[in-house]
C-alpha cells in the first residue's frame, strides 16, 4: 500500500497552521475528496474517509482494495462549515464518513442534488436539518460561501421526474477564490457553457475514466480533464479520482502531458498533500 504524503497528526497540524496564519489552503484527501480552509469558511468536497467499500465488496469479483492509505479519520476533521455530496455513489456519499463528520462538526451543512434527497435520508438517517438542496443552474449561499450547481454526466445527465439532475458538479467561491469540483462526469454538451462563465481559479477534475480497453467509463480521462480545464480558463488544474482503488485508478501522466501541451497550469497532489491558494 502506498504511503500518504502526510496523514493523521501531521495533516491535523498542517490544517491548524494554515488556519492560525489566516491562509486559504487546499488539501487532497483521496479519491474526490478535497478540504478547502480559509479565514472566511471551510468546505469539504465529496469526502470518502472509511473502508466501507472495501468491506462491502470484499467477496465479490470487483474488490475495492485500497492502494493508498487513508489520510485521516473523519472525526478528526473539525471546523467544517459545508460538506458536499455530488451524487449517491458511496465514495461520494458515505455514511461511515459523514456520520463521524456530522458529530465532529455539529453546525456543518451537506449540499446535495435535490433529486437525491430521499436516498440521502435513507442512507444517513435523521439529517434533514443538515441538508441544503441544489440543482444544476441554481446558486445559493451557505455559511458565507457561494455555491453553484453544474450538470454532470455519469454516464449521462440523468434527471428525476421533476427534471432535477442526479449528478452534479459544484462551483464554490471561497475567500475570493473560485473552485470547480467536477464530481464524477464525462464531457457533455452543456458542461463547458455551465463552467466557463465562472472562470475558475482551480479546476478539480477526474482522470480515471473513458478507458474503453479497461471497460472504464463514467469519468473524464487525463487528456479530457486537461482539455476541459484549459477550455474553461482554469487558473490551475488538479486531478482526482485515482490512487485509491486498484481497479479504477489511472496514471496522471497523460493528464500532465496534455496540460503541458496546452499550456495549462497544473499540480498533481499526493494523498494528504496541501497547497496554498
Amino acid at each position: 500500500m502506498r504511503a500518504a504524503f502526510q496523514k493523521d497528526d501531521a495533516l491535523v497540524a498542517d490544517i491548524a497552521c494554515a488556519r492560525a496564519e489566516g491562509r486559504t489552503r487546499l488539501w487532497w484527501l483521496g479519491q474526490s475528496g478535497f478540504l478547502v480552509s480559509s479565514p472566511e469558511g471551510t468546505i469539504l468536497f465529496d469526502p470518502y474517509l472509511s473502508d466501507s467499500l472495501t468491506r462491502k465488496y470484499a467477496t465479490t469479483d470487483k474488490p475495492h482494495t485500497r492502494i493508498t492509505e487513508r489520510v485521516i479519520a473523519p472525526e478528526r476533521l473539525t471546523g467544517i462549515d459545508v460538506i458536499t455530496s455530488s451524487h449517491n455513489h458511496t465514495d461520494h456519499l458515505d455514511a461511515d464518513t459523514l456520520g463521524p463528520l456530522f458529530a465532529a462538526n455539529p453546525h456543518a451543512k451537506l449540499v446535495i442534488p435535490r433529486a437525491n434527497r430521499a436516498l440521502v435520508l435513507e442512507r444517513l438517517g435523521e439529517v434533514a436539518d443538515r441538508l441544503v438542496e441544489l440543482d444544476a443552474g441554481e446558486s445559493l449561499t451557505v455559511s458565507g460561501m457561494e455555491i453553484h450547481g453544474i450538470p454532470a454526466a455519469h454516464n449521462t445527465v440523468e434527471r428525476d421526474a421533476q427534471g432535477c439532475c442526479r449528478f452534479l458538479g459544484f462551483v464554490a467561491r471561497v475567500a475570493g477564490k473560485t473552485l470547480y469540483h467536477s464530481g464524477d462526469t464525462l464531457l457533455h454538451d452543456g458542461l463547458v457553457a455551465a463552467i466557463a462563465p465562472f472562470q475558475p481559479d482551480v479546476a478539480l477534475v477526474p482522470i480515471n475514466g473513458n478507458q474503453p480497453e479497461r471497460r472504464v467509463a463514467g469519468n473524464l480521462n487525463g487528456q479530457e480533464a486537461a482539455w476541459l480545464s484549459h477550455t474553461v480558463g482554469a487558473g490551475i488544474a488538479i486531478p482526482h479520482h485515482f490512487d485509491l482503488f486498484g481497479f479504477n485508478t489511472a496514471s496522471p501522466d497523460a493528464f500532465e502531458a496534455e496540460c503541458r501541451r496546452l499550456g495549462q497550469h497544473f499540480r498533481t497532489l499526493r494523498n494528504g498533500e496541501g497547497m496554498d491558494l
